[in-house]
């Protein structure tokens, strides 16, 4: 990783390179997903176990696709106990942070004789996309399912591809501890439209969570406006503000730590302390070689990792709010004070002793953030993403009368004189004494 300045003219192209990597905007793989897409809504199960066939190598009809209360419980009964008890211990802390985020339903009248408030509702189906071929992500099932538990929904389904080994232990027994309904064998584009669409076996829900490939991202885009979705997830980045005084060792391991993910993560150190970012290199260099996923890390910081040397720590702040990371961590001195210079970040870790690796597990704030830019509009999935609002408004006959005629002068203004008429056939008739309900003839 060499240092590269601001005022380099390459920073710039640089900059731009990195935010825009891994955009799911390839037409010839929008072309296969959607022919996927298209072919599963159309066809059900029959498309969805022949493409799980064709890409995960093993046969499924509907009775094998759906993992079994025993399945499941032989599944997570092999997984070690230390590792249970992380997994409990990392449930525990998440819901802990969740839990604060429920919100309730409120009603008020006032004086005016208007009523108005909100209906705070569950969505009744929600779709967990897990990855379960070469990575498995039993923290993934957990930061999607226990928001959505919290959030009082009553089905909560998690499609997680097997490649014919049956279900992962590791996420059968997140998925028990999450409180997931059901597991279906499926991944890839193929699980997305069946969740989107329906089949036999696998139900339709309201809103597909989760990460996965670019495959998964395309389809998630494809089938937005049948299904809601969290986010159109692209590779996973951390941006890290250092005022040299974290020892560089620390921030490199920190800069691995994402660079491991896979070849289109993005680890960016910015510092405006020349000295500490030459060190920074070489602490990269050293540590990669202790690194099992080594090739994966050099492609990853070759072609998406950058050391920025800034003029001062205000302008490597600036560059972070432009950057918009999914993961940014504040390794200063003062990180609460610099907190509030940042707008734009998919969530922030504060202090030396705050790696962003601590969030991906059991800090407690949900690890499925916006990548690439979107954190500029979008936010961590939450207990938020699984309620519906919906808005309740009641008018009193003395409101209706007070505020009636301005309703109809706005109404004739826009030309909709059906609008203003809708008001005054009651205005008029309170006028006339004839508001009131008829009684039945016995």
């Amino acid at each position: 990783m060499k240092p590269i300045r601001t005022g380099d003219p390459a920073f710039e192209k640089l900059f731009d390179h990195i935010r825009k990597r891994g955009r799911v905007f390839d037409e010839g793989l929008m072309r296969t997903v959607q022919s996927i897409v298209q072919d599963v809504a159309a066809r059900g199960d029959e498309a969805l176990f022949d493409y799980t066939e064709r890409f995960d190598g093993c046969r499924l009809d509907s009775r094998s696709a759906v993992v079994s209360g025993d399945e499941w419980d032989e599944a997570a009964a092999l997984v070690a106990a230390e590792d249970a008890e992380a997994l409990r211990l990392a449930a525990d802390r998440i819901e802990r942070f969740h839990r604060l985020q429920v919100a309730e339903s409120w009603f008020t009248r006032e004086k005016d004789g208007v009523g108005w408030g909100q209906r705070i509702l569950p969505l009744q189906r929600v779709g967990v996309y897990a990855p379960g071929g070469l990575a498995v992500y039993p923290s993934t099932v957990l930061m999607a399912a226990i928001p959505a538990r919290l959030a009082g929904v009553e089905e909560i389904y998690l499609a997680s591809p097997t490649k014919g080994r049956g279900v992962h232990p590791l996420i059968a027994a997140a998925a028990r501890i999450a409180g997931v309904t059901k597991i279906f064998k499926v991944g890839g584009a193929q699980a997305i439209a069946a969740l989107a669409f329906g089949t036999r076996t696998v139900p339709a829900v309201d809103k597909i969570v989760g990460p996965g490939n670019v495959y998964v991202a395309a389809a998630k885009r494809l089938v937005y406006g049948i299904v809601a979705v969290d986010m159109i997830a692209g590779p996973s980045e951390v941006l890290i503000v250092s005022d040299g005084r974290t020892p560089a060792a620390w921030i490199a391991a920190d800069l691995l730590a994402q660079a491991e993910h896979d070849e289109t993560a993005s680890a960016v150190l910015v510092t405006p302390d020349d000295v500490f970012a030459g060190e920074v290199a070489l602490e990269v260099e050293k540590q990669l070689k202790l690194l099992p996923r080594n090739a994966i890390a050099v492609r990853s910081l070759k072609k998406f990792g950058a050391i920025v040397i800034t003029e001062n720590i205000d302008q490597a702040m600036e560059i972070a709010d432009r950057f918009a990371p999914e993961h940014l961590e504040l390794c200063l001195e003062d990180p609460e004070r610099a907190l509030h210079k940042v707008r734009h970040a998919g969530a922030v870790f504060l202090g030396s002793y705050t790696p962003e690796a601590v969030g991906d597990y059991l800090g407690g704030p949900n690890h499925i953030l916006p990548t690439g830019g979107t954190a500029r509009f979008a936010s961590a999935l939450g207990v938020y993403d699984f309620v519906r609002r919906m808005n309740v408004l009641s008018f009193s006959p003395e409101a209706l009368a007070g505020y009636g005629g301005a309703v109809v002068r706005l109404a004739e203004r826009e030309g909709l004189q059906g609008h203003g008429r809708s008001i005054a056939v009651r205005t008029e008739a309170a006028n006339h004494g004839s508001g009131k309900k008829r009684r039945k003839k016995s």
